[in-house]
């Protein structure tokens, strides 16, 4: 009589991988029967989907630049007719796209409200759809859009999207999509200020902060500002577009703040607060001594949950230059947030020699590109080329400089 020896182990893995099979399958029909019942909406005003907007915001990981409150203050500034998209499965939200309408050159183009001065853009997704993101059927989502946005526009088109953010695939990953050229860079917070020095070249960067402390005591010596006073962040803002102004005039380049609606807009954003969330918030380096009173460097965050962005910087550069202002305005910023909840520090798009000496963690963007008409499909097709033809200059640095100079001599 034969007798059969069973590996007790063997038999434990073969259980584990039927259950995870099994499980996977459940997710891929339950994904499935979410698709068949998605029904996509479309809205021009924000107002009646407040309640489910603010409801999917509160999700850590969506991203700040389709919150309710930084749509409402880009929206009341600059008036553009508005297409924003929402999937609804069942009687509940899937997810929410706030779109709005650009027209450029007789082209009718959806992007996101807002694209031109946001750093990562998400979506807003309820939990239970961000779940369903890598068994979504990409090809009947694209043709719900398509159906939804006809005769509203010509060319969807979603950027800064980064496929996966935090350990969570983007529902939209799938769609047809073209890499950004711009990639953004972020500082992950560890236990405390020291912990997180050491994720970058700690040495040199506190040998360079004491350098940079001792030509400011030179001067008088310094303060690092953060006005609790809305009056006074207003009055810092205005001190950013002027020295951004000189900064861009200096370069022969033109001035993306220069607008009156981009002014209202970031002024609109600075009165918008929620706990220890913040729409924008200025913090500045104020002088001491032989400059009293004298900003020489500001910069604009913003803060939701626990991840802050810093949208933009400017420095005095009249100024005690050789300490290097702005980046010793970054320590004051990053050393002050610690103990305060935040994990992650985002220095935002741009490959700059400041974010990745800051910056260990490099994260690809990409772009929806979806055609809705004919004319969709040229646009879209034009936006690949003009895409990757960036990414492949931005890649040779000669190239990129190059193509920087021709660009200041144009104007």
């Amino acid at each position: 009589m034969q007798t059969q020896r069973l590996d007790v182990t063997e038999q434990k893995f073969d259980a584990v991988a039927q259950a995870e099979a099994g499980i996977s399958r459940l997710r891929q029909l339950s994904a499935k029967l979410a698709m068949a019942e998605l029904d996509i909406e479309l809205f021009d005003r924000m107002e009646p989907l407040e309640e489910d907007w603010r409801a999917l915001e509160r999700d850590n990981l969506s991203s700040l630049h389709q919150s309710y409150d930084w749509c409402t203050a880009w929206v009341s500034a600059f008036r553009r007719p508005l297409a924003i998209l929402r999937g609804r499965s069942g009687n509940r939200t899937a997810f929410i796209l706030p779109v709005e309408i650009v027209t450029s050159r007789g082209m009718r183009i959806a992007k996101f409200i807002g694209a031109e001065h946001s750093n990562i853009n998400t979506g807003l997704v309820s939990e239970a759809f961000a779940e369903t993101g890598d068994t979504i059927d990409s090809a009947h989502l694209a043709m719900r859009l398509r159906a939804a946005l006809a005769g509203k526009a010509d060319l969807l088109l979603l950027q800064n999207i980064p496929l996966e953010w935090r350990s969570r695939r983007n529902v939209l990953a799938d769609l047809p999509m073209v890499q950004n050229q711009n990639h953004a860079y972020q500082l992950p917070f560890l236990e405390n200020f020291e912990k997180t020095l050491q994720q970058l070249n700690a040495k040199s960067r506190r040998k360079k902060f004491r350098v940079q402390s001792r030509r400011l005591e030179a001067v008088g010596g310094f303060e690092y500002i953060v006005p609790d006073a809305i009056s006074e962040q207003h009055e810092l803002l205005d001190m950013f577009f002027r020295l951004k102004s000189a900064r861009f005039a200096s370069l022969g380049l033109p001035d993306v703040f220069a607008d009156a609606e981009t002014k209202a807009f970031l002024h609109g954003l600075i009165d918008k607060r929620d706990g220890d969330g913040f729409c924008l918030q200025m913090h500045g380096l104020r002088l001491k001594g032989e400059y009293e009173g004298r900003i020489v460097a500001l910069s604009g965050i913003s803060r939701k949950g626990d991840h802050v962005i810093c949208q933009f910087g400017a420095i005095d550069e009249e100024l005690v230059a050789d300490a290097s202002p702005g980046e010793f305005l970054f320590w004051q910023m990053i050393s002050g947030l610690h103990g305060k909840g935040v994990a992650m520090f985002d220095f935002g798009l741009g490959d700059q020699t400041y974010k990745r000496s800051w910056a260990p963690v490099e994260t690809d963007h990409y772009d929806v590109v979806l055609p809705i008409s004919g004319l969709g499909i040229a646009a879209g097709a034009a936006h690949r080329a003009i895409t990757r033809g960036k990414a492949f200059i931005k890649a040779r640095p000669g190239l990129y400089k190059f193509a920087q100079n021709i660009r200041a001599t144009v104007g």
